[in-house]
């Protein structure tokens, strides 16, 4: 996920026939592009790439979990967002753990295929934003989705910045960067959403 995905509320609570059918197509580009992603993240051993390809995993997930919480009691929603918030937690460690391995162990990442699958993570999440501009609008729940979507796609851009640094300097260094600023965001994303699950707990308790 991305920083700030957890802010401002609104009407919209995402009781709508045709915003579901969207946010179901949004799952399905996630979870394409996490498998996609990973597996070309492995074979160029790019931990920009298996860092994005495990925020399109979380971002399923976590739509997912939108999905199913539409309509709930605060409660029930606040709870799944503490569920997003300990994951993105999780993910944050694994990036930054995995940085630290391939500063010790792997070799320079291919930046070829670091810029061909950077652009299609691009072009998957601008599908994903245009799917769900007409809702961008909406309580926490529906404005979690639009602002981790329209993230992503900024981070997409990171990720290309960095195979051209790779590229340009015969170096990890630029990947290494990425991949940490992308944990960075992260662990960002989640304490947000923790400390806006605990407060919408309070206020109803």
């Amino acid at each position: 996920m991305s920083a700030g995905c957890c802010n401002n509320n609104a009407t919209f609570d995402g009781l709508s026939a045709d915003y579901k059918r969207r946010l179901w197509l949004v799952i399905a580009i996630n979870a394409v592009m996490f498998v996609v992603e990973m597996g070309a993240g492995h074979a160029a051993r790019s931990q920009a790439l298996q860092a994005d390809a495990l925020d399109f995993l979380a971002d399923a997930a976590t739509y997912g979990l939108s999905l199913a919480v539409i309509g709930a009691s605060v409660q029930v929603r606040s709870s799944a967002a503490m569920v997003k918030g300990v994951s993105l937690l999780a993910i944050g460690a694994w990036v930054l753990a995995s940085t630290i391995y391939q500063v010790f162990v792997q070799g320079v990442p291919e930046a070829e295929v670091m810029g061909i699958i950077g652009f299609l993570a691009l072009v998957a999440n601008l599908a994903s934003v245009a799917l769900l501009v007409r809702y961008k609008d909406g309580d926490a729940n529906v404005r979690s989705v639009w602002l981790c979507s329209r993230n992503d796609a900024i981070g997409n851009v990171a990720v290309m910045i960095a195979a051209l640094g790779v590229w340009g300097t015969s170096s990890g260094a630029p990947d290494l960067i990425v991949a940490g600023i992308m944990a960075a965001l992260f662990t960002t994303s989640a304490v947000q959403i923790l400390r806006q699950a605990i407060v919408e707990r309070r206020v109803t308790a």
